[in-house]
């Protein structure tokens, strides 16, 4: 199963240089340009809790597939860690796979680049038509406007994950609905000698997700309706100064989270140190760290007041993994099956649920395996109440600048500097004034 790190679900720090970067015409000597029509490659990446697992559940699907069409498709799966800098060189060189995996929030990015085939409504009728997509998986697959640069293949959002029997333990009949009530049973919870609220303040991409959400939640946008960035915009210091107050205020989140980045968080929650995780769907993470399924219990990330849902209700972002084609490939017409074969129903079935995410194709959503309690809030909260990162072409650099901002203030936060408001937004004018000029 999936071992997720956090770092590399949907978002993983891209180059500065990518906005400028373009891709190049296709060589017969890539590895994606593919003169026979009976191969292609494809970069898979890294869902299961190894590299090994992947090709275990991945492996046969492709068989299936080469049986189908006489295609035989040449899988590399690529750690999260590398993904991003080979599909750079690729766009670069014009040389890469025929068909690969991206985080969903390079869309934007990587559509900016030219490299990636675009999905207009020709190529989305040759895999069944766009209308069988969940809207807001869709809503993470490039630039409001214009033709998506990659498809939805496996969706995720963020939930609240709480151990029941230290919830029992303290007298906490449910899990809280809003921040105020995270931080009441947080007293509640340390009463008992026990930790909080998990967090990676090290890891910039969980920074930059979790911050998102509060400042949606705050009626606030990191970039303005045109493109621009508009960080030190009120509202949104607001919103970072109260999700790094959770460390530096609220004393809910352990001063040595400041230095959690690769899954740390999720294995103190696991070995029952820590009460609560904000986390995207952690089932298969928490199962391979050994921690029973009846254990825990799950319910939506709170809000600031109010149930979940539009607007200022938002407690996720719209997490997972897209599927793209390198348009230089000299095989489009195999790697445009290939993409139908891999969000096809059946494959959508068998691949989420071994690697416990929801299908962004609606009819394989609706199907009874995935109708248990977990999958119910997260398809719910990808229904209703979730949101897409920003879709402007500096994505990759905001999540650097903003999420090392916030890394530095819950570092501040754990050496017990005071945080105030004019230093987060000192903090994120300096961000700003590190994004690239429009």
């Amino acid at each position: 199963m999936r071992s997720i790190r956090a770092a590399a679900v949907g978002a993983v720090t891209m180059s500065l240089a990518l906005a400028a970067t373009a891709c190049g015409g296709g060589s017969s000597s890539g590895q994606g340009s593919n003169d026979s029509p009976k191969t292609l490659t494809y970069w898979a990446s890294n869902q299961g809790a190894s590299i090994a697992v992947d090709k275990k559940v991945l492996q046969p699907e492709l068989d299936k597939f080469e049986k189908k069409t006489g295609i035989k498709v040449k899988l590399e799966v690529v750690p999260w860690s590398d993904l991003l800098n080979r599909i750079l060189t690729a766009t670069t060189s014009g040389q890469g796979p025929d068909v690969l995996n991206i985080g969903n929030t390079w869309s934007a990015s990587l559509q900016a680049t030219g490299a990636l085939l675009p999905w207009d409504a020709k190529n989305f009728a040759r895999i069944g038509g766009k209308d069988r997509f969940v809207e807001s998986a869709l809503g993470s697959t490039g630039v409001q406007g214009k033709d998506p640069a990659a498809v939805p293949l496996y969706s995720m959002a963020y939930a609240l994950y709480y151990n029941k029997q230290i919830f029992a333990d303290a007298g906490i009949a449910k899990p809280p609905a809003t921040w105020d009530e995270l931080v009441a049973d947080g007293k509640k919870i340390e009463a008992k000698g026990k930790s909080v609220l998990g967090a990676e303040g090290s890891n910039v991409s969980e920074n930059i997700h979790h911050v998102f959400v509060f400042a949606k939640q705050h009626g606030a946008d990191f970039f303005t309706s045109d493109g621009k960035p508009n960080f030190t915009d009120p509202k949104v210091v607001d919103a970072v100064e109260q999700y790094v107050g959770l460390m530096a205020k609220d004393k809910v989140v352990p001063p040595g989270d400041a230095e959690y980045a690769q899954n740390q968080s999720v294995s103190d929650f696991a070995k029952g140190k820590q009460a609560m995780l904000l986390w995207q769907s952690a089932a298969a993470n928490l199962k391979s760290q050994g921690m029973s399924e009846d254990a825990y219990g799950i319910a939506p990330v709170p809000v600031q007041s109010g149930t979940p849902g539009t607007g200022a209700q938002t407690n996720s972002m719209v997490a997972g993994i897209n599927i793209a084609v390198f348009k230089n490939s000299h095989n489009l017409d195999g790697a445009t099956q290939f993409v139908k074969f891999m969000t096809g129903d059946d494959e959508q079935k068998i691949l989420n649920k071994a690697y416990t995410t929801i299908p962004p194709v609606k009819t394989a959503q609706q199907d009874a395996a995935f109708d248990a309690p977990a999958d119910a809030v997260l398809k719910s909260t990808l229904a209703t109440s979730a949101a897409a990162l920003p879709q402007v072409a500096s994505e990759s650099q905001f999540e650097t600048a903003v999420g090392t901002a916030v890394k530095e203030l819950f570092a501040d936060a754990a050496a017990g500097r005071t945080v105030t408001t004019d230093s987060v937004k000192a903090q994120l004018e300096k961000a700003q004034q590190q994004m690239p000029a429009a």
